[in-house]
């Protein structure tokens, strides 16, 4: 055997695979047990065998549970379940799922078990359901059926821990995003190449209106590692308001150093999105930040999500300020908190229709970024105290929420004139038709 071209070998699978050496050799190790089996074992032997790379030696044993009476099945519980047509592991299987305290019973087979009296002979410390090692001679020389049944083995374990170490990886990413291109949509589902493996981004996880095309790169959000019957499956998401923050970190510094942090992000996917933002540091325009130069820096962000809407709006302690920031980009005029975590916000008549939002988008985001249910109502229904609160700080305003409701109050009086005048216009007409009939 060539170690060295071995060597070369082991190398150029674990990194091509991505497989650590030491489950190849744990790999090649069941392959070559399985081999030693098919052409010098009995049915039923549980045969180990040991692989030295170095050396390229291989050492086997045999493998035998220790068992006692108690642990036996009867000659009439045998009976028993051929009757019933059930094997003895498939009964222990059912016996064990309703409950594990149950000790396992199996049917003796002197090549797979052996009696703890016989056992405690070699190995006095011994207890039942120990394992016990019997070394078995080596053999160098492997027929044509077992080494491909040796090839097979070694395939098929390299691809499950294939399987296992792109599972574990993409565990490890959850919460991330990652760059994939699209490699086919069947059914509404896109499949994704993300690099080791294909992702799932399900139909409730896209964006609506957006269409993917093969070969198409897009950002998506891993959302979890899922396992079914065929393996470990990669969701993906492009529709989760998380999407959103980590695009912003990679786009903005000031966030991914923690200069700029993100306290709550309010998402309705395909249409607009609201986040708030604060600074730790004095100085660091926390909105600015996120703008950037011509707002360079959320275009980049609102190109890769297909040209949804952000609001970047300043996060406050104070539930007064953060509710009337987040109705931007309305301008509130003032905010006066109820009770049960409810607000009211005033706004002028030129702003009422901004601060809804089409079909009331704007007012439901501020809702949920906030966390506070919000009415919005003219600023000419705002209470004294909150008049008031507003006259310290503008009095202007003040003067021209009282001028509107002085305006709104004689419009009505106008209306009543304009009607009375043409009643006596009328009234006068009908007179000289009148007098002209006569006539």
């Amino acid at each position: 055997m060539d170690l060295k071209s071995f060597h070369r070998a082991l190398q150029q699978i674990a990194e091509a695979r991505g497989i650590s050496p030491e489950k190849i050799i744990e790999t090649i190790e069941a392959a070559i047990a399985t081999a030693y089996k098919k052409d010098y074992g009995k049915k039923g032997q549980k045969i180990k065998s040991q692989f030295n790379p170095i050396s390229g030696d291989v050492k086997f044993w045999q493998i035998k549970l220790v068992v006692d009476q108690t642990m036996l099945y009867t000659e009439e519980e045998i009976e028993t379940l051929k009757e019933k047509k059930i094997l003895p592991a498939e009964e222990f299987n059912k016996e064990t799922r309703a409950g594990e305290e149950e000790q396992k019973k199996v049917v003796f087979n002197e090549e797979k078990h052996i009696m703890l009296t016989d056992a405690k002979k070699d190995y006095p410390n011994i207890n039942t359901g120990e394992e016990i090692e019997i070394p078995l001679i080596s053999k160098q020389d492997y027929g044509r059926i077992a080494a491909q049944t040796a090839k097979q083995v070694i395939l098929q374990k390299i691809r499950e821990a294939e399987k296992e170490t792109i599972s574990a990886e993409y565990r490890a990413k959850e919460g991330e995003i990652v760059s994939g291109i699209v490699q086919r949509v069947e059914g509404g589902v896109a499949y994704i190449d993300i690099g080791k493996t294909l992702g799932v981004l399900n139909k409730e996880e896209q964006i609506p209106g957006e269409y993917y095309k093969p070969a198409q790169r897009i950002k998506l959000y891993i959302l979890k590692v899922e396992d079914t019957q065929k393996g470990s499956v990669v969701l993906l998401s492009r529709t989760y308001p998380k999407l959103i923050s980590r695009l912003f970190e990679l786009e903005v510094p000031e966030i991914s150093a923690g200069t700029v942090v993100i306290k709550a992000i309010a998402r309705e996917p395909g249409f607009r999105t609201k986040i708030a933002v604060t600074s730790t540091e004095s100085g660091v325009d926390p909105i600015g930040s996120c703008v950037g130069q011509k707002g360079t820096r959320i275009m980049a962000v609102i190109n890769e999500i297909g040209g949804e809407k952000i609001d970047v709006v300043e996060w406050k302690q104070e539930p007064e300020k953060f509710i009337a920031n987040s109705l931007s980009p309305a301008k509130i005029t003032a905010v006066k908190i109820e009770s049960a975590n409810t607000a009211t916000a005033f706004a002028l008549n030129d702003q009422l229709s901004l601060a809804i939002g089409k079909e009331g988008r704007n007012v439901r985001l501020a809702a949920n970024l906030t966390g506070w249910k919000i009415d919005i109502k003219p600023a000419e229904q705002a209470p004294v105290e909150v008049l008031e609160k507003i006259e310290e700080k503008k009095p202007a305003l003040v003067e021209n929420i009282i001028d509107n409701n002085a305006d709104k109050e004689k419009k009505p009086a106008k209306i009543k004139k304009e009607k009375a005048s043409k009643t006596s216009t009328t009234k006068k007409s009908n007179k000289i038709k009148e007098k002209k009939t006569k006539k």
